[in-house]
């Protein structure tokens, strides 16, 4: 079972018969096998997995951890192989964090519904980056999202409020969303 102490954290994957525990801190949370991952889907960016770890901005870090203990418990969060990607190249690029480290992190954040980026989802995003002059790697970001089934993208790089192709644009360090 994966056990990692992240700057004053820790964060533990139980792994039992059925159900699935996350410990943050002294918390946790647990998630029934048998939860309907279709309602309310949320979408994770790269930035809330790295504030996560960001115990110079602690604001920051608790909402991240916040948010994430929600989209859990919720069975509501949903990541994609480029989200996991960003996030261990920031990790060990400007975190400077190990190997050792990020290999039971991506155990973690594998607890939350993972897709793959296809060349579909790809074709998605050049049409949004051309109509929408999204940035590309944000707008693959957005079509993740839509072809996930997402109604809400977490990011702080893009602008809140918004709404991009039926997706909701929440930045959770400036809104007070998880009280919503």
């Amino acid at each position: 079972m994966p056990t990692v102490i992240s700057n004053g954290y820790s964060l533990k994957l139980v792994v039992c018969n059925h159900p699935l525990s996350l410990t943050v801190g002294n918390l946790i949370v647990t998630k029934p096998m048998s939860v309907n991952r279709m309602a309310n889907r949320s979408f994770i960016d790269t930035n809330i997995l790295v504030y996560a770890e960001a115990s110079d901005i602690p604001v920051k870090q608790k909402a991240a951890l916040s948010l994430l203990k929600q989209l859990y418990e919720d069975a509501s969060g949903v990541l994609s192989t480029q989200i996991l990607q960003e996030y261990c190249n920031v990790a060990l690029k400007r975190l400077k964090l190990s190997p050792q480290y990020i290999r039971p992190q991506l155990d973690l954040y594998e607890q939350f519904e993972v897709i793959q980026v296809t060349p579909a989802i790809i074709r998605a995003g050049i049409d949004l980056n051309q109509t929408r002059s999204i940035a590309f790697y944000d707008a693959i970001v957005l079509a993740s999202a839509k072809a996930s089934g997402c109604r809400v993208l977490f990011s702080e790089d893009m602008n809140t409020g918004e709404t991009v192709d039926s997706i909701q644009i929440c930045n959770p360090f400036v809104n007070d969303v998880l009280k919503k």
